[in-house]
């Protein structure tokens, strides 16, 4: 009886192990390159996934043309999130699935450093003219940034304002430089990344005018090079469900 039950509690130990390195061996990495004004949500949204899948995500952001110059340059990843631009030049590259999930779209706003004089956004009208009399305007040159440029040469502005702008590669270094700046300065940036900065005494002075206000979409595809197709399809598939969209909702990316 005795070595009956030392023989039941073996294969119940081993069972258990057994079961132990099936669930490990499940368990992947999945390389991800997004978008960095999404960023809000991503952080949240891998951690949900991560802890409802047992899957970990290697995670990497970059702005879109910096992202566009990696993938094209040949860099292995599982899964990407760009404006669905970027997708479909991935996808007839065949470097990317077509058709890829939407994840959310993101607007352009205005930020200030603390104590510094707010612009009116009441009006298309009232935004130019605090644009005329700023001492510099400071955006970026990825997806908001080339935005405000054509808007700026297109009303006329870009000429009078380009020698007392400053540009930076990607919006974190916009509004470090805003938050540290003086004068009369005007900070230009994905919101969710200006919401970012409220924490560090960043002003949000709020979205642009809805008659000029330009919003950023972004999906999630999987790349055709991964050897992670399965969990990556998941991660993608969460991304566009329900929990994943509540997730991005809330950190200010709209649907």
């Amino acid at each position: 009886m005795r070595g009956h039950k030392l023989f039941q509690s073996s294969l119940l130990i081993g069972s258990l192990v057994l079961s132990g390195v099936i669930q490990s061996a499940s368990a992947v990495e999945i390389k991800v390159l997004s978008a960095g004004a999404i960023e809000p949500g991503m952080h949240p949204a891998v951690a949900a996934f991560e802890k409802e899948s047992g899957h970990k995500i290697k995670l990497q952001f970059n702005t879109a043309p910096q992202l566009r110059k990696r993938i094209t340059d040949g860099e292995a990843w599982d899964v990407v999130l760009a404006p669905p631009a970027a997708i479909d030049e991935f996808a007839k590259a065949g470097k990317a699935e077509a058709n890829g999930v939407n994840v959310g779209r993101v607007g352009l706003g205005v930020a200030v450093r603390p104590g510094a004089p707010v612009p009116d956004l009441s009006s298309v009208e009232s935004l130019k003219a605090a644009i005329v009399k700023a001492d510099s305007l400071v955006f970026n040159r990825a997806s908001t940034g080339l935005y405000l440029e054509t808007w700026l040469k297109k009303q006329g502005l870009y000429e009078q304002v380009q020698a007392r702008s400053t540009r930076y590669p990607n919006g974190a270094s916009v509004l470090e430089h805003v938050l540290n700046g003086k004068g009369t300065e005007i900070g230009f940036g994905a919101i969710t990344e200006i919401l970012l900065y409220r924490d560090k005494g960043l002003k949000f002075v709020g979205p642009l005018p809805a008659d000029i206000q330009n919003y950023t979409a972004y999906s999630a595809t999987v790349m055709t090079g991964t050897t992670q197709a399965a969990a990556a399809r998941a991660f993608v598939t969460y991304l566009g469900g329900a929990n994943g969209q509540a997730i991005f909702k809330a950190a200010g990316i709209e649907p």
